[in-house]
Order: structure tokens, then C-alpha cells, then sequence
């Protein structure tokens, strides 16, 4: 049998050569698109004083595992804390699937609020963004008690963790919790549930009522009506009232949850007794809009640190959803691109498109069975 001429090894070697070129190319491009989400890679200015963003690595006994959370300590931070100083604390939970560092690198926090604190349009603050179930496409936890774990205890145990380890303000006036999509949920159902807790919450792109699905899919009524906050909440008046509690709720103009969920949440919450915002805001349910919008939710919640909630006096809505029609071609768009899993430009594909994918399988089951 004839050896292979060197030609045609240089040509092999060449094609593979060319093939392994691709596929780094391929997973460099995945990879950084997975990490800024089609936005550059994020820069504090030259001449801005930088904060630093670290991962801190704990024991969770509610989740009997290590977990992991990054914090964003503000520039001087070391030299303010050594002096006395201490600093409100915003906790961000981020939506499936997701990691803390995509506030990040997706969401340029860190630049924001270095930017931010030297212009002195928001007072310095630590910022912390709990992780959720290690591994990017793990499954949801909905940042709650339930059959993926303890995830709203884990949360808790984070706060204390903060507070013995860092120089934080520990009272609920200067203590907010904020999240987007299943994060936007978790933030609002955990802050309602801990009202000693936290003072203020911010749902970006969230819902507010759960269902009989995912880690609730074998959970009691209890436990459904338990952690759907727009069912609760009325019963907690008398102690929102008491306590004082700030909201600012927003989604994209065209989200593909209905509009009327949210403001139907929000005139709930503010009957009962707290102070509510909530907006509608060009874009859909994606970074674009999230990315767009963290200043001013950074902005809200240092003006709110450490004042009392002005209780049911104040509300505040802005901007309008788009006509119902229109919404129902975008969603029906939007479904059609995630059921064949293409994502398309600005289409966010996590929780959104899995309930949808899950609806559709079980609208499937239902016609089989009825013949």
C-alpha cells in the first residue's frame, strides 16, 4: 500500500488546520456573545475610579452545597470601611438561565456605577448578585422553596453573609432587592415575603403570580397562592402600611407577558398600602431594554436608600404598552421562533420561550388525548 504523498498530508493538514480555525472561531464568538450579549466588552472610563467586582465562595446550609455569589465593593471602598463608614446594599438576582456576572458584563453595572458615584448621581453602594444552580442551562429555581432547593433561604443566609463579612448599613431602609425576568419575580415574592428585610424591590420584565409548573408542578394550592405575590398581597396591607415598601416594576413595550399583569400587580400593591411605579419601555424582553433602563433603576433605589416610603400617596406610571393587536403578531412571531429554538434579533431565549415551549407541548398532549 502506497504512502500518502506529502502533498496531500499538507492538504489534510491544511484542511484540518482550516476546520480547527472554524470552530474556535465559532465557540470564541458563542462565548463572547454568551458573556455581552452582543454589546462590547465593558470599560470604566479613563479618569473614573474603578469599584471591583470579586466572587465570594460560602457553605449554604439551605442548600447543604458551596454556592457563590460576585459582589461589587465601590471605589475607596477599603479605606471608607477601615474609616467607619458602611454603605446600603442592592441584591440583584438574575433570570434562567443566567449567572450573576452577567449583570456584569452583559449589564455594565460596574461601569455604570463607577461612572455613576464620580459624577455623584448615585451614592456609593456594594451590589450583590447571588448564583443560581451551577452550570448555565441547569434548571430554573424561580428563587424560591421548592423542588429545586431552597433558593429563597439561600438568598436570606447571602444577606446575613454580607452583613458580617462587609461594611453595609444593616436596616431595611437601606436594603433593596432587584431582579429581571424569573429574577424580576424572585425579587418582588422574596422582598413581600421578608418585609423586615428589605424596604425596596424592582421587577424588571417580572411576573408576579406562579403556577402549577416547573418546581411548582407538584407543589399544593398553599404553597402556588404562598408565592404568587398579585394573590397575597391585599392580606399584607396592614403590615405594608406599618413598615412603608417601595416597588418600581417595568417591562418592554412589547413583552410578551401581558401588560395588564403588571399593571394589575401594581394597582394591587399600592391599594395596599405602598408606594408604586411602574413603566412601559421601548423594547421587548432582552438586554437591549435591561441594559438601557440599569441606570435609572440604579438611580431609583440610591434616592430611595434610607428614606421612608411615602406609602400610598404616591404612584407613578410611564409610557403604554402597544394596542393589544400589535402584541399578539409580535407574540405570535415570537413563539414561532421559539418553538423552532432560532432566537432571531432581539429575542431573548430563557424563561419566556421555555414556558412557551412547555405550553405548546402540553396544548399537544391535550389534542392527542381528546382524539
Amino acid at each position: 500500500m502506497n504512502a500518502p504523498s506529502p502533498r496531500r498530508v499538507l492538504a489534510g493538514l491544511l484542511v484540518l488546520a482550516w476546520l480547527l480555525v472554524g470552530v474556535s472561531g465559532a465557540y470564541r464568538y458563542v462565548h463572547r456573545y454568551d458573556l455581552y450579549r452582543g454589546f462590547a466588552k465593558p470599560h470604566t472610563p479613563a479618569g473614573v475610579p474603578r469599584g471591583t467586582v470579586s466572587e465570594v465562595r460560602f457553605r449554604s446550609r439551605a442548600l447543604a452545597a458551596t454556592e457563590h455569589f460576585d459582589i461589587y465593593l465601590p471605589p475607596g471602598y477599603a479605606a471608607a470601611a477601615a474609616a467607619g463608614r458602611r454603605f446600603p446594599v442592592l441584591y440583584l438576582l438574575h433570570g434562567f438561565p443566567g449567572q450573576p456576572r452577567v449583570f456584569v458584563d452583559a449589564g455594565a453595572i460596574g461601569v455604570d456605577a463607577d461612572v455613576m458615584i464620580a459624577r455623584r448621581a448615585i451614592r456609593p453602594a456594594i451590589l450583590v448578585m447571588p448564583a443560581g444552580p451551577k452550570g448555565y442551562f441547569h434548571g430554573d429555581t424561580e428563587w424560591a422553596n421548592a423542588s429545586a432547593g431552597r433558593w429563597m433561604d439561600e438568598v436570606l443566609e447571602i444577606v446575613r453573609l454580607v452583613d458580617r463579612r462587609y461594611a453595609t448599613l444593616r436596616d431595611r431602609q437601606h436594603r433593596g432587592l432587584a431582579g429581571l425576568s424569573e429574577g424580576g419575580y424572585g425579587a418582588i415574592n422574596i422582598a413581600l415575603r421578608h418585609l423586615g428585610l428589605f424596604s425596596i424591590a424592582q421587577s424588571w420584565s417580572g411576573y408576579f403570580r406562579q403556577t402549577r409548573s416547573s418546581v411548582f408542578a407538584h407543589a399544593t394550592p398553599a404553597a402556588i397562592l404562598a408565592n404568587s405575590p398579585v394573590d397575597y398581597v391585599p392580606a399584607m396591607a396592614p403590615r405594608i402600611r406599618r413598615l412603608g415598601f417601595r416597588a418600581w416594576l417595568y417591562q418592554g413595550r412589547v413583552d410578551t407577558s401581558p401588560p395588564a399583569d403588571m399593571t394589575r400587580f401594581g394597582d394591587e400593591l399600592h391599594a395596599a398600602g405602598a408606594e408604586v411605579h411602574y413603566g412601559f419601555f421601548r423594547g421587548g424582553h432582552d438586554w437591549a431594554l435591561w441594559r438601557r433602563q440599569l441606570p435609572h433603576m440604579l438611580r431609583v433605589a440610591s434616592r430611595w436608600f434610607g428614606q421612608r416610603p411615602g406609602g400610598a400617596r404616591a404612584f407613578s406610571r410611564t409610557g403604554h404598552s402597544l394596542p393589544l393587536p400589535v402584541l399578539q403578531r409580535i407574540r405570535r412571531a415570537r413563539v414561532r421562533r421559539c418553538l423552532a429554538k432560532v432566537p432571531g434579533p432581539g429575542v431573548h431565549i430563557g424563561g419566556g420561550c421555555r414556558r412557551l415551549r412547555r405550553a405548546h407541548r402540553r396544548a399537544l398532549r391535550r389534542a392527542v388525548a381528546s382524539g
